[in-house]
């Protein structure tokens, strides 16, 4: 599947989002942060084993280290991205 270019935001300093090749790792559609104080995390797409999603969030904001997405762009990739697939995350 291929969609995009879609606006994000990333990683802030510090926080950087590591870049390369990925495989989907699960998908939760309704998660939250607890790490952040219970931040929404809508349509969250795992790539990393140490909680580096993409999902709906700020397109103002930079992250601590997930990809913010729009609404459109979360569901579109929530819904059309399966457990193995692979994703290119670039900066």
């Amino acid at each position: 599947m291929e969609y995009g270019p879609v606006p994000i935001t990333s990683g802030r300093p510090g926080y950087e989002t590591p870049v390369g090749y990925f495989p989907v790792l699960h998908k939760v559609k309704n998660e939250v942060s607890r790490v952040y104080n219970n931040a929404p995390m809508p349509y969250s797409v795992y790539f990393t084993d140490y909680g580096i999603a993409f999902h709906e969030g700020s397109l103002t904001e930079e992250s601590h280290g997930c990809i913010h997405l729009s609404m459109e762009a979360a569901i579109k990739y929530f819904n059309s991205l399966h457990s193995g697939e692979q994703v290119q995350v670039v900066a």
